[in-house]
């Protein structure tokens, strides 16, 4: 049988040890084809680059046998999905794979990933697509521990298809070499970040912010990424990328706009 074309990305850069690892993952289950961005571009959201030029080039980074075609991205996740697919690749791939993430994109953050980004704007193009996420936040993350959950995930993806207009986001917990204990198809953790702005003062003189914040979890319910993640298992969240909120379309319709 003809193996499936696999478009994989990141938003951490194209030697992240995450992204090397989903690689090497994807290699076992399809014809790899790899375009990263070629320096970190976490938290760029779904951001475009659309006033200034943008660069792309093959490089060598795997030189084993069989290491696949990759070009790095001067732009974001989701510049390297737009160019792979109008640019680079010769033919469109049957799935788009991102990550795997350094740090979480469960809950709220979904909103501000790039990895989602690069995930949804495939999906947005209608090719299926899946974002994958450890949540250690260490460049030395351990993703040994990974490789199962994701290629079940990617073998069951690949088999029955993902919906038109659904993206998954996968997450999974920090294991530290011990494999998850399942995986779990969950709904997203309401959740927000109570955020603040450190304001510093540099050598110069000139005042100037640094973001912080705490994660803080809203949701008791059991049925949610976060519980699955606290629990040791892997969490999947079919996203959808329709922001309409549809079922109170009818309720503001009755507002009286005419006075």
């Amino acid at each position: 049988m003809k193996k499936p074309l696999i478009l994989v990305t990141n938003d951490d850069g194209i030697t992240a040890p995450g992204l090397r690892s989903l690689i090497r993952f994807m290699k076992e289950l399809g014809e790899v084809v790899v375009v990263a961005p070629d320096s970190p571009q976490s938290g760029m959201g779904h951001a475009i680059t659309i006033d200034n030029t943008l660069y792309s080039k093959k490089v060598v980074i795997d030189t084993e046998k069989g290491a696949p075609l990759e070009f790095s991205c001067s732009g974001t996740p989701a510049d390297c999905v737009k160019l792979a697919l109008q640019e680079l690749l010769d033919k469109r791939p049957d799935l788009v794979v991102s990550g795997i993430n350094h740090g979480s994109n469960a809950s709220i953050n979904v909103i501000y990933s790039g990895t989602m980004s690069a995930a949804i704007e495939a999906g947005i193009e209608g090719i299926p697509a899946i974002g994958f996420s450890l949540c250690d936040y260490g460049w030395d993350a351990d993703f040994s521990a990974t490789g199962d959950a994701i290629k079940q995930i990617v073998s069951e993806a690949l088999k029955n298809g993902i919906p038109q207009g659904i993206v998954l986001n996968v997450n999974i917990p920090k294991t530290d070499g011990i494999a998850p204990k399942g995986i779990k198809v969950c709904r997203q953790a309401r959740a927000n970040w109570k955020e603040k702005f450190d304001k510093r003062t540099s050598p110069t003189g000139k005042e100037y912010y640094w973001l912080t914040g705490e994660f803080e979890l809203l949701d008791k319910g059991e049925d949610t990424d976060i519980r699955a993640l606290d629990q040791g298992y892997v969490s999947v969240v079919p996203t959808q990328f329709d922001m309409t909120a549809h079922h109170t379309i009818q309720n503001i319709s009755n507002w009286n706009f005419n006075g």
